[in-house]
């Protein structure tokens, strides 16, 4: 075994630090000692599930099994997104479609080009980067449209009224959420090595890979990951925006969902 990677008796001593946070919040009485406690246990039994099943794809599946491992976290993913904007118009679906978007465009466009092999143990690490980066941009999205179709709705009922259409109407708020939901991607690709070294990089100089060796693989992940949060957020938003409005450019009534939470 590498001297840079745990042993399992590691990883069992790793669970003081466990212990630690426990006791930290029993003594503090913030009632999450079980949450704690429970979050650890989920987090090793699903990373030890997860490798196990890996081990299997690795083996026998090849690119095909890599490619349903990636459909599997995009859909998965889209669920996430959508419970965070409960309450918007076919947030499921809107949230799938856009993380596929990003997902499939950036992966599709980094094995076309030879960026990265088409290994099973290459694809699914990586795409399961892009798949939570564009998680993250697609949720930020849909619930600030979801705020914004609420708290702008009189001025957006007022552009539509003085003529123009729902697209010009709500494109300042589109706008004001797409600089927003983009800002943690730019701010990460802007810092990057800077304030922390990045997850890939720190894997392959644990692995023994050269430091410039890791750098090249780090500032590829960092422009897909860029390039992912971008196409996401881009397509969730349009889809949405779309979602928002009918076919005679009318913005539709808030769910019950919305105004039950927003009273």
């Amino acid at each position: 075994m590498s001297p840079s990677v745990p042993s399992w008796a590691g990883v069992a001593a790793s669970l003081t630090l466990v212990a630690f946070a426990a006791m930290v919040a029993w003594r503090q009485r913030l009632r999450l000692t079980r949450e704690i406690t429970l979050a650890a246990l989920r987090a090793g039994v699903q990373l030890a599930a997860v490798g196990a099943i890996l081990l299997l794809v690795f083996t026998h599946t090849g690119l095909a099994g890599a490619a349903g491992w990636l459909a599997v976290m995009v859909l998965i993913a889209g669920q996430v997104a959508a419970r965070r904007a409960s309450g918007l118009r076919h947030a499921l679906p809107i949230a799938t479609t856009a993380i596929a978007a990003g997902t499939a465009t950036t992966m599709g466009t980094l094995l076309a080009l030879g960026v990265i092999a088409t290994q099973g143990r290459v694809v699914i690490p990586v795409g399961g980067m892009v798949v939570a980066g564009a998680m993250q941009a697609t949720a930020l999205v849909l619930v600030r449209l979801r705020e914004e179709a609420r708290t702008g709705r009189p001025a957006i009922e007022a552009r539509l009224c003085l003529g123009l259409s729902a697209s010009a109407a709500f494109a300042p708020h589109l706008r004001t959420t797409l600089r927003t939901a983009l800002i943690p991607a730019i701010d990460s690709t802007k810092t990057v090595g800077l304030i922390s070294l990045p997850g890939a990089m720190t894997g392959l100089i644990l692995a023994g890979v050269a430091p410039l060796t890791a750098i090249r693989y780090q500032i590829v992940v960092m422009y897909m990951l860029l390039a992912a949060a971008a196409l996401a957020a881009l397509t969730a938003a349009r889809l949405t925006e779309r979602a928002l409005f009918d076919d005679a450019h009318r913005l539709h009534p808030p769910t019950a969902e919305i105004q039950h939470a927003h009273p």
